[in-house]
């Protein structure tokens, strides 16, 4: 309580003991319910049905001597009476809510759709004559996610990567809508019509090479993850690979060596079919007994898991300490691809 109010409250009280000293004896128990109960004033009225005019006139009286207007009591009860109200359904019925959907949305952050799609012409520069339905639109997030299908034929799986840099176009298979904006493009055909698949891209379709439209239906759950050191969307070239023993052979390196272990899912596109690599350790010595091995100096080593593909293109579910992409060529090759791991 402020100063002020201390003030007005001891006048006030002074005043109220003169005045009940005054009246007789029969009107001092309404006076002293009145100025010892508050709950009991309604508006500018005393409740109490034995105090009439008169005594809500005196009480006016009391509130003008002391020069407390009828807005200054109500003053502190506001605040008091507006953070119960406001809080009280705040526990109840916000918090629960609040804390709910960060939890799904940005811990967790998947989403689902499901829905029925009729395909369009494909909009794509040399697609003019297949069909094309569009399940996640273009970003520049990374989706990860699972995709159940059911069509009215079989269809090709569609995952785009990029936008593209300039000169990033260097043999992979490419989906541009207006042969400026390019993106590497994933392209799976199953031969059938309906299945799921794992994928992480810029954007998810599903397609055909036929000119008559198809309708499809599916189920898909998501995330749509902003770019970190483990989450990217890229298109490197890969250079001769440093291991011992693998001089000839190509390398594209995508997550380095890491004493923490990745986990999570790579979509890639390829200008030829290439081998997937996971590297685990290093080793302690003597570890390296029997298993395949990769090592850059003969001393640290790493167990390698190693993948043949036999395909430019495809989605791979992995964990280890590192994750590059191989041929046993000697000619560099390029790979477009998004990964979405975590540590």
């Amino acid at each position: 309580m402020t100063q002020v109010n201390h003030v007005k409250f001891a006048t006030l009280f002074a005043m109220t003991i003169l005045l009940a000293t005054s009246i007789t004896l029969q009107s001092i128990p309404a006076y002293a319910t009145h100025n010892t109960t508050p709950s009991r004033i309604c508006g500018d009225k005393i409740c109490d049905a034995n105090n009439g005019d008169d005594a809500a006139a005196e009480r006016e009286q009391m509130r003008q001597q002391a020069k407390n207007p009828p807005a200054a009591p109500e003053e502190p009860e506001v605040p008091e009476e507006e953070p119960v109200t406001e809080e009280m359904p705040v526990p109840g019925e916000t918090v629960p809510e609040m804390e709910v959907t960060p939890e799904e949305t940005v811990v967790h952050g998947w989403q689902t759709a499901t829905g029925t799609i009729t395909s369009m012409v494909d909009p794509g520069v040399g697609h003019e004559t297949h069909q094309l339905a569009i399940i996640l639109p273009p970003t520049d997030k990374v989706y990860k996610g699972i995709l159940s299908y059911s069509a009215s034929e079989p269809i090709q799986l569609v995952a785009l990567h990029g936008p593209l840099a300039e000169g990033e176009d260097a043999g992979q298979a490419i989906w541009t809508p207006d042969g400026t904006t390019k993106f590497a493009l994933t392209f799976i055909d199953p031969e059938t019509a309906m299945g799921s698949w794992m994928f992480t891209g810029n954007a998810l379709a599903v397609h055909t090479l036929n000119t008559e439209p198809f309708t499809v239906s599916y189920s898909v759950s998501y995330m749509e993850n902003e770019m970190s050191d483990t989450v990217k969307t890229g298109t490197v070239t890969s250079m001769q690979d440093p291991g011992v023993g693998h001089e000839t052979h190509q390398l594209a390196i995508i997550l380095p060596p890491s004493d923490k272990t990745y986990g999570g899912l790579l979509t890639y596109s390829a200008s030829e079919p290439i081998q997937l690599v996971a590297l685990h350790g290093p080793l302690a010595e003597g570890e390296d007994a029997g298993q395949a091995i990769w090592t850059p100096d003969g001393t640290t080593k790493f167990a390698l898991t190693f993948v043949d593909s036999e395909a430019a293109a495809g989605t791979w579910k992995f964990a280890g300490n590192a994750l590059a992409v191989h041929t046993l060529n000697t000619e560099p090759f390029t790979v477009s691809y998004s990964v979405v791991a975590g540590q």
